[in-house]
């Protein structure tokens, strides 16, 4: 029976490793999120500047098909890669083509005569939605985990409701997928964070993949959100 209390009365050597643990997969995950902007960013840019985000524009179809196997295609290398240097870099390069994506709806947003104002909007948005899901994920006792089965279903939903929008074209559809999804995904990101706060998820790869397309897809809903209702077409 003493060999069975052992890990509890050896003092706190088990709890403080695996604390050590938590934070520098929370930490690397910080950073490596930080870092994976920059390949964001230069996708946009990408897309804006070689009419990329035109050509999706002129076929949504096209666009939605490159879109779902580019991105499940990568993740899936992701996940297959997540304990080596290969995965980072395929990480880094799902960021960029992320980015390339995005540049759609920013070529929209930037076409109207406030549109950089509104991505400043969607962007400080983002970051005060981040910041309070992070405050609570770090603070709270309370198990979110709970939540991940019913957002998951959430999200099948938001995709097949988009796919079918895109032969549809409803507008009221469109503005119900955008607000469902900035509350689906900022739930999921206090899920994600709450995880690797606690130790759920102990590798930092696939920790940035998960809190990486929450942010992502609540920064683009924001922003769609924001060009429907406060775009300036003057």
């Amino acid at each position: 029976m003493s060999d069975l209390r052992q890990p509890v009365t050896s003092g706190g050597y088990g709890t403080n490793a695996s604390a050590v643990a938590r934070n520098r997969v929370l930490r690397n995950t910080y950073w490596l999120l930080a870092l994976s902007m920059v390949p964001t960013v230069l996708g946009a840019i990408v897309g804006l500047n070689t009419g990329i985000n035109q050509i999706m524009g002129s076929s949504p179809g096209v666009s939605a098909i490159v879109f779902l196997a580019g991105a499940f295609g990568l993740m899936f290398l992701i996940e297959r890669n997540k304990n080596s240097s290969v995965g980072v870099a395929l990480l880094l390069a799902f960021t960029f083509f992320m980015g390339i994506m995005l540049s759609r709806l920013l070529g929209h947003v930037l076409g109207l005569a406030n549109g950089s104002q509104l991505i400043m909007f969607a962007f400080g948005g983002t970051a005060i939605v981040f910041g309070a899901m992070a405050s609570v994920a770090s603070t709270s006792k309370r198990d979110f985990s709970t939540m991940h089965k019913f957002l998951f279903i959430g999200v099948i939903i938001l995709i097949v409701a988009s796919l079918a929008n895109i032969f549809l074209q409803m507008p009221a559809l469109m503005l119900t997928i955008s607000v469902m999804a900035v509350a689906i995904f900022s739930a999921l990101l206090l899920v994600d964070l709450q995880r690797i706060v606690n130790g759920g998820e102990t590798n930092y790869v696939t920790a940035t993949l998960a809190v990486y397309l929450d942010v992502y897809n609540i920064f683009a809903n924001l922003l769609m959100l924001l060009g429907i209702f406060g775009g300036d077409r003057d």
